[in-house]
């Protein structure tokens, strides 16, 4: 059972989001707090497993609210709920694992408790020696209209499209406001590499490896896709990092 705290300025918006959650058997215990204030008051008594927190409230804003929870020891999985489609971008920076639209919809409440539940467990399994836990990174991005949160290690391979960057994974693909050559110097570190003027893979989700042909090419769940003459090389280092070689 997850443990929530849902923090808005307005009764009425707190009132139908606990009674929507507390139709999903997987939600247990919910808290209230009408500011960002009595939030973080609450939540130095009461430990919970989310929060989903309202962007305008007044004093502390529910940025501010989840920037405050960071320095927590029990840092909860954060959820936007919000009428405004503006601040994706900054949810995403905040490592939310959604962002949810008023007036929130059943069943979309309902994935979005399915990835607080994919978090705690990929927290719960990725804990440290130290004890500290790391989560995935999240993107904050647009299908239809609507805004999402999607995985990066979810992202198969980015296809640049002018100043813009189209993430495929395997479900969809998705269109971010942000330069491939960005993402590609953002995300290097994480198993992302160009191949191509116009693609970066990620290594993780590799299938096929063509390098020694005339028209070199890598294979990416059901796409293929080019290499370039002049990437060629740092591909193969790349890939060279990754061989596991028996000990002399």
């Amino acid at each position: 059972m997850i443990s929530v705290l849902i923090a808005d300025d307005e009764q009425p918006a707190i009132d139908e989001l606990a009674y929507l959650l507390g139709q999903d058997p997987r939600i247990g215990v919910i808290h209230q707090a009408s500011s960002g204030s009595e939030a973080i008051r609450l939540l130095t008594r009461e430990p919970v497993d989310a929060a989903f927190l309202d962007i305008h409230m007044p004093g502390l804003t529910g940025f501010d609210l989840a920037r405050a929870l960071a320095r927590f020891e029990h840092r909860p999985v954060l959820v936007f709920v919000t009428a405004d489609e503006e601040g994706a971008l900054e949810a995403f920076d905040l490592a939310a694992v959604d962002y949810l639209l008023k007036p929130v919809r059943t069943e979309r409440l309902h994935r979005s408790v399915g990835r607080i539940v994919e978090a705690l467990k990929a927290g719960a399994a990725s804990q440290t020696a130290a004890g500290a836990t790391t989560e995935p990174e999240m993107i904050a991005v647009t299908l239809g209209g609507t805004t999402r949160m999607i995985r990066r290690d979810d992202v198969r391979y980015v296809q640049a499209q002018g100043d813009y960057a189209r993430l495929h994974t395997e479900e969809a693909s998705y269109l971010v406001r942000v330069p491939l050559s960005d993402l590609e110097r953002q995300w290097a570190e994480s198993g992302f590499v160009r191949v191509h003027r116009s693609y970066l893979v990620s290594l993780a989700h590799l299938s096929r490896i063509r390098l020694g042909s005339d028209h070199p090419s890598v294979t990416v769940g059901q796409a293929e896709l080019p290499v370039s003459r002049r990437l060629l090389p740092a591909l193969r280092d790349r890939l060279d990092q990754t061989i596991i070689r028996p000990r002399t």
